[in-house]
């Protein structure tokens, strides 16, 4: 069986950057399932595994664009150090914004704190690791669900 749109494959993967720090693994833990065509994973990385079968192994070197889009620089802004009330603030943090997203915090000054919105991967040339190890069909509701379902059914 191939991996095709509406196809639940299982891999096992290592996301390196250039510089070859190892970013991600699935090694040691189970490995990640996902139905392919229903946006579940980088563009870059459906497209590499497109077609591939249980047991292949692949090297994927995949761009920003492909990957977490290049970085935006408007999505970097300094606010209020207020904007935080008392709340301990440090470097590396994430908070939710009121719009649903994400901000990382890149600086901390006295009055001021540097929030980037931005994937933490975007501008990141991502190489992949990845072995296929089981490719089945999708179930009718994983497919209406847009996911896939675990060994013991989905609870949303």
């Amino acid at each position: 069986m191939q991996i095709t749109k509406n196809m639940v494959a299982s891999i096992h993967y290592t996301l390196r950057n250039l510089e070859g720090t190892v970013l991600d693994t699935s090694s040691g833990r189970d490995p990640l399932h996902y139905l392919h065509g229903a946006g579940n994973l980088i563009m870059g990385m459906e497209e590499g595994l497109e077609g591939k079968k249980k047991g292949d192994k692949l090297n994927l070197n995949i761009s920003p664009e492909k990957g977490y889009g290049q970085k935006d620089d408007t999505l970097v802004q300094k606010v209020p150090r207020t904007a935080f009330g008392d709340q301990e603030v440090k470097q590396g943090m994430q908070f939710s914004t009121n719009q649903g997203g994400v901000v990382t915090v890149t600086h901390v000054g006295l009055d001021g704190v540097t929030v980037d919105a931005n994937h933490p991967l975007a501008g990141v040339t991502l190489l992949f690791d990845v072995e296929v190890m089981d490719v089945r069909s999708a179930t009718a509701e994983e497919i209406s669900h847009g996911h896939v379902h675990g060994p013991h059914g989905h609870h949303h």
